[in-house]
């Protein structure tokens, strides 16, 4: 049986296709203005025999392609522990929300906290931070590592962040030590939606932010544990849904 998971987020789609439980494809575009044209684009040429579909856009894509749809907090769960067996706590930060699960010994969700109203802690966040001091967004977690010390930026919100920062630009301070002071700020928001799902077991970090080493390092000294980051970590989602398509059964 050949199944589909697709991860219709905010910023970008990600669809990961199964055969026999391996994965034989997976795929990525922008999301863009238009996420129905840009799915079904990721999957021209695609065969399957069933696909589920999570993320934001999952209700439209339920309309458009008559297939039923999971919730992202489910197929993150279901994708984290089918890499990772041990994982009790799951942190995923994307483009424009971030969530932190707590599963049981059973593998179930036991308790989750979800920031999707503000984008604050999450990769928009980021994003406008780095362009805001000069940087890519592959160089800002680069250059962050190489600051020796934090400068405490006050805001959270995005508006007051970025007039923080030009703010502290203007006062000559170092760029680097700014890009290490906001990554600071969004990893401790983060831990404190961790703190309060309790965290247990071994933690996997998913989501596009986990591609950043400043994340991944700070998040690690500051939880005093090792953080586990998939290979693909945008694809957790995705590979969830798909996994959840090869049970047979009504989601």
């Amino acid at each position: 049986m050949r199944v589909a998971g697709i991860d219709i987020g905010s910023r970008s789609i990600e669809l990961v296709v199964l055969e026999e439980l391996e994965i034989v494809e997976s795929r990525q575009a922008d999301t863009g203005f238009d996420p129905m044209r840009q799915a079904q684009a990721l999957l021209n040429g695609v065969t399957y025999d069933r696909i589920i579909a999570t993320g934001y856009g999952r209700n439209l894509f339920e309309i458009s392609f008559d297939a039923p749809t999971v919730t992202e907090i489910k197929a993150y769960a279901v994708g984290a522990s089918s890499l990772f067996p041990s994982v009790g706590t799951i942190l995923d930060i994307g483009g424009q929300d971030s969530k932190a699960i707590a599963l049981n010994a059973n593998g179930r969700i036991s308790k989750f906290e979800m920031n999707d109203r503000c984008a604050a802690g999450t990769g928009k966040f980021l994003e406008i931070m780095a362009r805001s001091l000069g940087y890519t967004l592959d160089e800002f977690g680069m250059e962050a590592l190489r600051a020796t010390k934090n400068l405490q930026i006050n805001s959270m919100c995005t508006v007051f962040a970025e007039s923080e920062v030009t703010s502290l630009v203007a006062k000559g301070e170092d760029r680097r030590e700014i890009a290490r002071g906001l990554h600071s700020s969004v990893v401790r928001r983060a831990v404190s939606m961790l703190k309060r799902v309790s965290i247990s077991g071994d933690i996997v970090f998913a989501g596009g932010v986990a591609k950043n080493p400043c994340m991944r390092r700070l998040l690690e000294e500051t939880l005093e544990q090792p953080v586990l980051v998939p290979k693909d970590p945008q694809m957790v989602g995705a590979l969830g849904a798909a996994l959840l398509a090869g049970e047979n059964n009504d989601i």
